[in-house]
């Protein structure tokens, strides 16, 4: 395990690089663990309301895949929301997370993973409510910059092969293009370290996403003003390690390595409850 720190940005923030080389059967090994039994936390701490935490699922993917996360996280008392991403384009699919976030009362730590991360950037900015993100496998773009740029400004992306284009039809009858990943590529492209069964289901669930949703281009970013997670997958063939240790880097995230697929979330839910947890206690 290897801790560099970074140059402070804000008062009292600090960035950090963990690399989690050994999760086993997604319990995090080594002195990064998170306690997560709410029974060993100091005492003090069960007097102050939890914040919800608010998850936002990427492309190929659907509110299930939050499942593991969700479960650990509300056996340790977080209530929790997964919500719908309609995966149209991060401006409308951050409009519409906001409506969660306006329905729900009190603080909360939004989440999210892979595209969603486009999303949770934009939707959070301007929401005092929302009291740190936490990023997973995920795109931080700043203004000006799209998922599609990201992904390309470092070698390592195998997804364009992978991809089976679909033709479509929008709401307002102009038409676009949805992408999938071919069920047969979908295991290995998005989620290696799965059972087979379970990523079969994976790849027969999945959601498209527009192709133009990846081209739009980010107008805020809310990690700019925002404590900030971020978990690094470095087996990513979505989006390559060194894209997502700079987007990391540039956000002054507290930044966690583990050698896993794009669906760490699956993979290790244990880990990603973890971390979710670290940031949701800055809130209390």
């Amino acid at each position: 395990m290897k801790t560099d720190k970074g140059k402070k940005r804000v008062p009292g923030r600090r960035f950090a690089t963990v690399a989690a080389a050994t999760v086993l059967a997604g319990a995090v090994v080594g002195p990064l663990a998170v306690t997560a039994n709410g029974a060993s936390r100091p005492a003090a701490e069960g007097r102050h309301a939890r914040p919800t935490i608010v998850l936002e699922h990427g492309a190929f993917a659907d509110g299930s895949s939050w499942n593991g996360v969700m479960e650990r996280l509300q056996a340790d008392g977080y209530p929790v929301v997964a919500a719908a991403n309609p995966l149209r384009g991060p401006h409308s699919d951050a409009a519409a997370l906001r409506t969660v976030l306006d329905h729900i009362k009190g603080p909360k730590v939004l989440v999210g993973h892979s595209y969603g991360g486009s999303v949770t950037s934009e939707a959070a900015a301007g929401d005092p409510q929302v009291k740190a993100l936490v990023y997973v496998a995920a795109f931080l773009p700043a203004p000006g910059e799209n998922a599609l740029g990201l992904t390309n400004k470092y070698p390592g992306s195998t997804l364009p092969d992978a991809l089976d284009p679909v033709p479509s039809t929008n709401a307002d009858g102009t038409t676009g293009t949805d992408l999938y990943i071919k069920q047969d590529k979908f295991r290995h492209q998005f989620a290696a370290d799965v059972p087979a069964d379970q990523a079969a289901l994976m790849a027969a669930a999945q959601r498209p996403i527009a192709q133009a949703a990846l081209e739009e281009k980010a107008t805020v970013a809310a990690w700019k003003d925002r404590p900030a997670w971020d978990i690094v997958t470095t087996q990513d063939l979505n989006i390559p390690v060194a894209v997502q240790r700079f987007m990391a880097r540039r956000a002054h995230a507290h930044t966690i390595e583990v050698a896993a697929s794009h669906s760490v979330a699956v993979s290790h839910p244990r880990l990603v409850a973890d971390v979710i947890e670290k940031a949701a206690r800055v809130t209390r």
